[in-house]
């Protein structure tokens, strides 16, 4: 089993930044993948970035590549994802996520479904 407790949430004026942290109680896989989505109200799970434990390869999501920025430190069984220039719409929870084997394709990069482990989540929210 892997817990992943999730920081750094918040209330942050439109413009503004967050980095989100994500803690691995153990480390998973050398070739795994944590990824970190987000799900608002009645709505699916949105996938917002990936990174591969092993090598660091980065994955976006189109309607974010330009904002956001994900990263980890091995050393410490971390992931980050540092939000800028945020708004309004990106007010939602913010999940982490770890899958023990990495995927090749991008539907499986991006399928929530593909994970294996979540965090709580962490409140985002953006003032206008």
């Amino acid at each position: 089993q892997v817990q992943l407790v999730e920081s750094g949430g918040g209330l942050v004026q439109a413009g503004g930044s967050l980095r989100l942290s994500c803690v691995a109680s153990r480390r998973t896989f050398s070739n795994s993948l944590m990824g970190w989505f987000r799900q608002a109200p009645g709505e699916e799970r949105e996938f917002v970035a990936a990174i591969a434990w092993s090598g660091g390869n980065t994955y976006y999501a189109d309607s974010v590549k330009d904002r956001v920025t994900i990263s980890r430190d091995t050393a410490k069984n971390t992931v980050y994802l540092q939000m800028n220039s945020l708004e309004p719409e990106d007010t939602t929870v913010y999940y982490c996520a770890a899958k023990v084997v990495g995927c090749l394709v991008y539907e499986c990069r991006e399928g929530s479904g593909s994970y294996d482990y979540w965090g709580r989540g962490s409140q985002v929210a953006v003032s206008s």
